[in-house]
């Protein structure tokens, strides 16, 4: 099993289509990156989609999994959720403004192959506007049962896996009526991924890492 360091990590983009996305996907991995390496790291998270309920949230859930950032940009855009296939030029025209920042050392997308349009989406622009950059995407589970076979696997501690959870019931008010948005969704997915990379913690997230270039080894 290869270990990637993350020592050389200084900046980070995360994309998510909707509030919620990223703290499901990756916050466990962020909030213990930022915990490991505190005030080292800049973050810009960018959530696309969400009307003035969902904005708060999008941006008080930014605010809590970032608070180790060196700095950190919460950008919340309004694009209609669920539709962005039909808003695609819109998209991408914000995409390559994206493009124009400085570059990041490591990107947080969603999956190529999640059956959510707007996700599917948003990792089909992330490839096409970062064609030089590292790019890991996340899961979501959803009742499409469209979670894959992830080949990066990211051990979190337990202590870490309390606060994401606890921070996702606590933040997203908006959702908490849904089935599927429930404790033990959260925790069942970080147990499974522990099991599959035998995780000294039990726990962990997990990536499809499509494409990773060694400089030195």
């Amino acid at each position: 099993m290869l270990s990637f360091p993350c020592d050389s990590i200084r900046s980070i983009l995360c994309l998510g289509a909707h509030a919620d996305d990223l703290e499901i996907g990756c916050g466990g991995t962020l909030m213990q990156l930022l915990a490991e390496r505190p005030r080292e790291i800049d973050v810009h998270w960018v959530v696309l989609s969400g009307d003035t309920a969902r904005s708060a949230e999008a941006t008080r859930g930014g605010e809590l999994f970032l608070a180790n950032a060196r700095q950190r940009k919460v950008t919340v855009k309004g694009f209609r959720d669920t539709c962005f296939p039909f808003i695609g030029g819109e998209l991408k025209e914000f995409f390559a403004d994206l493009q124009k920042e400085q570059p990041p050392d490591l990107i947080f997308t969603h999956r190529r192959e999640d059956l959510h349009q707007d996700h599917r989406l948003v990792a089909e622009l992330s490839w096409c506007a970062f064609r030089d950059h590292l790019i890991v995407e996340y899961e979501i589970p959803k009742y499409e049962g469209d979670l894959g076979h992830p080949n990066l696997f990211v051990p979190l501690a337990e202590a870490i896996c309390r606060r994401k959870v606890e921070s996702l019931v606590e933040v997203f008010a908006t959702q908490r009526s849904k089935p599927w948005f429930t404790p033990d969704t959260f925790w069942s997915l970080l147990r499974l991924r522990g099991v599959e990379c035998n995780s000294p913690t039990r726990f962990a997230e997990a990536f499809t890492c499509r494409k990773l270039v060694l400089s030195a080894c």
